[in-house]
C-alpha cells in the first residue's frame, strides 16, 4: 500500500486528497492523512449566510477562464450549482480626482482595443491618449530579463495608466503592487504579445479579428462562483473523504527523507509515508522542510505574502436602488484612501442577496491592509463607511458589517519569481516523494489552487 500524507486543508490540499480519494475508488491501493493546523478545513473559502445574504469571507468566485475549479465542481455533483456573473450589467469604476469615472468600453484589462471609447474617457488625461495611439507602432521585440508590470506598462503607456488602472486592477487580484509584481509571471499574455507582435493594442486586435473569423459562440461570463458560495466548494470535497483520514487543530513540524520514504512530525507523533504533499503557503512550506533540505526552504521562504482584509456590509433597499451600476469600482493608491476596491455583489452574481438589500463587499491588501491590521473591527467598519460617505455618498447605517481578516495570505510574484520556480524544481526533485501545491508557485486563484493539488498528487501516484 502507498501512504500519502497532505500538510495543508486548503483547497490545494483538498483537491490534492479528492484526487487520491478517486484512485482509492478505482481500486488504486492508497491510503491518505491530512494534516491541518487550523480547527477547520477550506482555508480561504468561507461563507456565511446573514440576513439572507450569501457573505464571502474569503475569493467571491474565481475566473471562468481557468477549468480546473468549475471541473472539480462538476466532479462533486455540483454543476447545477454553478452560477455565472450577471456580465450584461458589468461596468467598473475607477476612483479619480475624487468621483468615480467608468473604464471605456472596449478596454481589455489594460489595453485599449476601441479608439473612441478611450478617446473621450475622462479616465485618461490626452497625454496618456497620444500614448495609447503611439503605442500602435510598437515593434516587436523579446525582452531578455524580466521586469515590473509597472515598468513594462509606463514603457507601453506610461506612468499614468499604471496608476489608474494597473495598480488598482493587480491590487484587487494579488493584493500587491504593480511595482513588486514580476510580468512574467503575473501576466505572461502580455510579455508573449510585445514578442510577436510588439504592440499590445495590434496584439489584442489580431486576437478579436482571428475570434470573428471562427464560428460565432456567446462568450462564458467573466466569473463563476456557487449559488451557495464558496465554502460549498471544500464542503462538497470533504464529504466525499474518508473522515479518519482528515485531521485538525494538528500543526506538522517538520518532514524529513527517511528510509526511502518520509517521517511527518506532527505534535508528540511521528509517521511513516511513502510520499508528501506539502500543500502549505511558501513560508510554512519553508518550515517544514528546513530539515529536509535548507537550501528548497530558503527559496520558498523567500516568496513574499501579503494580508489582506474583506468586509462585507448589508443595507436595504433604498440604498440598492442608489447605487452606481455594475460591479463595482477600484481606488488608485494616489487617491489616498485605505480601501481598494468596493463589490456590488447584488449587481456581480444573483442569488447573494434578496432582492429587497444591497450587499457591498469592500477589500483591502498590502499596506493598506497592515495600517489598519491592528484596529477593531468596528474602527475598519468606521474607515469603510467614512469612504464610502466620500466616494458615493452612502450615508445609511448597514443592517450587518462583517469584517475578515486573512494573514499573509496572498503570494507575490516579484520579479523573477519564475527563474525562483526552476530553482525550487530542480530541487525538489532531488528529494523523491515530495510535491507541492498552492499558491505560491503558478496562480493564485482558486482554479490554479485546484490544479497544483491534483497535478501533486498524480505525480506521487504515477506507475
Amino acid at each position: 500500500m502507498t501512504r500519502i500524507a497532505i500538510i495543508g486543508g486548503g483547497i490545494s490540499g483538498l483537491s490534492a486528497a479528492f484526487t487520491l480519494e478517486q484512485k482509492r475508488r478505482s481500486g488504486a491501493d492508497i491510503e491518505y492523512t491530512l494534516y491541518e493546523a487550523s480547527p477547520r478545513l477550506g482555508g480561504v473559502l468561507r461563507t456565511e449566510n446573514i440576513a439572507g445574504c450569501v457573505v464571502e469571507a474569503g475569493p467571491d468566485s474565481f475566473v471562468t477562464e481557468k477549468p480546473w475549479a468549475a471541473d472539480l465542481c462538476r466532479s462533486l455533483g455540483l454543476g447545477d450549482q454553478l452560477i455565472g456573473s450577471n456580465d450584461a450589467d458589468r461596468k467598473t469604476y475607477i476612483l479619480t480626482r475624487g468621483r468615480l469615472v467608468e473604464m471605456p468600453d472596449g478596454l481589455m484589462f489594460l489595453v485599449p482595443t476601441k479608439i473612441l471609447p478611450t478617446g473621450l474617457s475622462p479616465l485618461f488625461s490626452w497625454k496618456t491618449k497620444l500614448r495609447m495611439s503611439r503605442e500602435l507602432f510598437h515593434p516587436p521585440r523579446a525582452v531578455e530579463h524580466d521586469e515590473s508590470v509597472a515598468a513594462f506598462v509606463k514603457r507601453h503607456y506610461g506612468s499614468e495608466m499604471v496608476d489608474r488602472l494597473a495598480d488598482p486592477l493587480l491590487s484587487g487580484v494579488y493584493g500587491g503592487e504593480a511595482a513588486n509584481l514580476s510580468v512574467r509571471a503575473v501576466l505572461p499574455r502580455f510579455a508573449e504579445m510585445e514578442r510577436t507582435h510588439g504592440s499590445l493594442g495590434r496584439a489584442m486586435l489580431a486576437g478579436r479579428k482571428k475570434a470573428k473569423a471562427g464560428p460565432r459562440k456567446t462568450p462564458p461570463p467573466l466569473f463563476t462562483s456557487l449559488r451557495q458560495g464558496m465554502q460549498h466548494m471544500a464542503e462538497a470535497v470533504m464529504a466525499q473523504l474518508t473522515p479518519s483520514a482528515l485531521i485538525t487543530n494538528t500543526r506538522v513540524q517538520a518532514v524529513q527523507p527517511e528510509n526511502g520514504g518520509w517521517v511527518v512530525s506532527a505534535g508528540y507523533q511521528s509517521d511513516h509515508f511513502d510520499g508528501v504533499i506539502v500543500a502549505l503557503p511558501g513560508r510554512a512550506s519553508a518550515d517544514v522542510l528546513s530539515m529536509a533540505s535548507p537550501d528548497l526552504a530558503s527559496e520558498l521562504g523567500a516568496i513574499q505574502y501579503t494580508s489582506s482584509i474583506t468586509v462585507g456590509l448589508g443595507y436595504d433597499h433604498d440604498v440598492r436602488s442608489s447605487l452606481p451600476p455594475g460591479f463595482g469600482f477600484l481606488v488608485p493608491r494616489s487617491e489616498g484612501k485605505q480601501m481598494l476596491a468596493a463589490t456590488f455583489v447584488h449587481n456581480k452574481f444573483p442569488h447573494r442577496a434578496p432582492d429587497d438589500r444591497a450587499l457591498l463587499r469592500c477589500f483591502f491588501a498590502g499596506n493598506n491592509a497592515e495600517n489598519v491590521w491592528d484596529l477593531s473591527d468596528d474602527q475598519i467598519i468606521g474607515i469603510v463607511r467614512n469612504e464610502l460617505q466620500q466616494i458615493i455618498g452612502l450615508r445609511a447605517e448597514p443592517i450587518f458589517a462583517c469584517v475578515y481578516k486573512w494573514k499573509s495570505a496572498m503570494a507575490q510574484y516579484g520579479v523573477g519569481h519564475l527563474e525562483r520556480l526552476e530553482r525550487i524544481e530542480r530541487l525538489r526533485q532531488k528529494l523523491r516523494g515530495l510535491t507541492l501545491a498552492g499558491n505560491a508557485y503558478r496562480g493564485i486563484g482558486v482554479p490554479d489552487c485546484v490544479r497544483t493539488g491534483r497535478d501533486a498528487a498524480e505525480a506521487l501516484t504515477k506507475t
